[in-house]
């Protein structure tokens, strides 16, 4: 059954650099938590912790796949070489000015400015998987559900270190944490050159249109939008939930719960030769996602809410990595590292929108009502490929 993953990590070089990969980016399943329990902390202010959640996600999904389209051409060492110490730089000035109650355009703006030096570290790891497994498409498959598991474990593993240490240390502790695991991540990332793929040099002859222009990108970015902001919608309600119910060291705890869910998906995805077309895999799991996430509406205490979101984490890995698929395989080569970080752009992106009208709500009316917005977002991402559907149909008969 796992042979397939034997095979995988058979490959000179890959585990080493997917490892590091995965160290650098731990910070992201712990850095909007923790300056969420930072704001919260200092502010008392669920919305505006949403609010500045919600702008620090779009600068993100703007500049990201800048980055990406720089480290082909470029290279990923020298990239991430140039934007890690930026990001952690702003990072501490925004937990220096905020602990000392500095004026809120400036820690605001210190977090904005980390941001926009925040590199999609997921996708250079993935396209390193695509330059050392070559055209072997069943292990590509098994190379994204294992990148999809350790996504998984890194929001296990993240949120629990981020919500004890916000806890039972302080609420900055959390990010400081982050940085030192993405410090540490990324040196070892960039260290491992064999398996780096090379830069593409421009080829002035040929055009080179804007990704996110092209019909097949946009049928996968728009419907990960809202499937970002079910993310985001859920993760903030889960905390609001936890800390209205006097629960609030067991955040963690259930966020790898749901987590956990989709790593058991995830494990199971990379071990299958698929007959099913990716496109067709892709909105089928839309379907699946939202009708495994049902039990929010019945959650009325920290158990029931364990299993809700279990349940609803088995459909998120196999619809990533469905998306990650048909993505990539629809452009060219050279495009492939922007193509992946647009399409990770569209989960940050869609987590900028909910977290204002989340946080009123939570604030407002309390969390359990708070549930409403991650499933409306699930809808929402089923209609989204409604205007591809021609897309949908073309890609699925090749």
């Amino acid at each position: 059954m796992f042979s397939p993953y034997r095979k995988l990590f058979a490959v000179p070089g890959a585990l080493r650099f997917s490892i590091a990969g995965s160290i650098a980016r731990l910070p992201i399943s712990m850095t909007l938590l923790s300056i969420t329990f930072v704001i919260v902390h200092v502010k008392h202010s669920y919305t505006l912790a949403g609010t500045v959640s919600t702008g620090a996600a779009l600068i993100s999904t703007i500049f990201s796949p800048t980055w990406s389209r720089y480290a082909d051409r470029l290279g990923q060492r020298k990239v991430l070489r140039f934007t890690i110490p930026f990001y952690i730089i702003f990072d501490l000035i925004f937990l220096f000015a905020i602990s000392h109650h500095a004026p809120t355009y400036v820690w605001m703006g210190s977090i904005f400015i980390a941001e926009i030096f925040l590199p999609n570290v997921g996708g250079l790891t993935r396209r390193r998987w695509l330059w050392v497994l070559g055209e072997d498409r069943v292990q590509i498959n098994t190379a994204y559900s294992y990148e999809a598991l350790m996504d998984e474990i890194i929001f296990i593993i993240g949120p629990l270190i981020a919500s004890s240490a916000a806890t039972f240390i302080s609420p900055a502790a959390g990010m400081i944490m982050g940085f030192s695991f993405m410090a540490v991540g990324t040196t070892l990332f960039i260290s491992q050159r064999s398996t780096e793929p090379a830069p593409y040099k421009k080829d002035e002859t040929k055009e080179h249109g804007f990704v996110l222009a092209m019909p097949v990108v946009q049928a996968v970015f728009f419907p990960f939008i809202f499937i970002g902001a079910f993310f985001s919608s859920t993760s903030l309600t889960v905390v609001g939930y936890s800390q209205q119910h006097h629960d609030a060291s067991f955040t963690g705890l259930v966020l790898a719960i749901w987590a956990a869910g989709s790593g058991v998906a995830a494990i199971f995805n990379g071990t299958i030769k698929w007959k099913l077309k990716d496109a067709s895999r892709f909105r089928i799991n839309l379907v699946a996602i939202l009708i495994l996430s049902l039990p929010f509406f019945f959650v009325h205490s920290m158990w029931m809410l364990a299993v809700a979101l279990f349940l609803s984490g088995m459909g998120v890995a196999p619809l990533i990595v469905a998306g990650y698929n048909v993505a990539e395989k629809s452009v060219p080569t050279e495009k492939v590292t922007e193509t992946l970080a647009w399409v990770i752009a569209g989960l940050s992106l869609g987590g900028s929108l909910p977290g204002t009208i989340t946080g009123h709500i939570i604030d407002s009316q309390g969390a359990s009502k708070a549930f409403i917005v991650p499933m409306v977002c699930l809808l929402l991402a089923n209609l989204a490929t409604a205007p591809y559907l021609r897309i949908w149909r073309r890609i699925s008969d090749h």
